[in-house]
């Protein structure tokens, strides 16, 4: 563990693969805070679709970061709210349309580069013991000194499959068959970007959760996390 800073833990993989709900149980069972990169990209998305601008003006796009307001927020009934500005913006934020936009905002370098620094403070903030964030190239990028790093993988036919069960429950009218084409679309689009590809870090444990319920994938990490974090404390500082 890196002296001065939390015990970082850094999860990728592609969407659908199980690593947010794996990240917020990791974070709640170890007592640390929760970053969800992907809300943020999510997020800036919704707010450029918001004021009409396009998804590869750079230079729109350059102009919307330092006005947006993203933060999160304990949720009443568990997990956490994704607030911009003031607007719980949590569920619109999951839809098909925005998950595609976030794919592409985040492929912009400038959008990259701009959420760095907010990424890296939310999870160094004082108050934290440790944090946990997940995203596409947390243990490649924005914390390629993470203590502990994991990725995250499951099939594109049972990721797909989790995602189509997810917005059936909501109510979304989305088929099976349109719900895998837009996988395997931001799939590509995620692996082959230019900036910051989708890609595990060489040093990260390989986690397929296309086979195992949620709860053993939780167990297998936090016991990970936990022997290193006694590791640290035996070291010392």
């Amino acid at each position: 563990m890196i002296s001065g800073r939390p015990f970082i833990v850094a999860i990728d993989g592609p969407a659908g693969a199980g690593k947010s709900t794996a990240a917020r149980r990791l974070a709640s069972r170890l007592g640390f805070a929760m970053v969800d990169t992907g809300a943020i990209y999510r997020a800036v998305a919704l707010a450029a679709v918001r004021r009409g601008i396009a998804l590869d003006d750079d230079v729109a796009l350059g102009r919307l970061l330092p006005e947006l307001e993203i933060h999160f927020s304990p949720s009443p009934g568990g997990g956490q709210r994704v607030l911009l500005g003031e607007d719980d913006v949590s569920a619109e934020i999951r839809t098909p349309p925005i998950s595609l936009g976030a794919s592409k905002v985040s492929a912009r370098p400038g959008v990259r580069a701009g959420l760095l620094d907010l990424q890296r403070r939310l999870a160094c903030a004082p108050e934290n013991r440790g944090a946990v964030l997940e995203g596409r190239d947390i243990g490649t990028v924005v914390f390629p000194d993470a203590d502990a790093k994991f990725f995250l993988t499951a099939s594109a036919e049972e990721r797909a499959r989790r995602r189509h069960a997810e917005l059936c429950a909501k109510g979304d009218p989305s088929t099976y068959e349109e719900v895998l084409a837009d996988q395997l679309r931001r799939d590509k689009d995620d692996s082959e970007r230019a900036i910051a590809p989708l890609r595990p870090a060489e040093d990260a444990r390989l986690v397929d959760t296309s086979a195992l319920p949620l709860e053993i994938v939780v167990d297998a990490l936090v016991a990970e996390v936990s022997a290193r974090l006694s590791e640290g404390e035996r070291s010392g500082p």
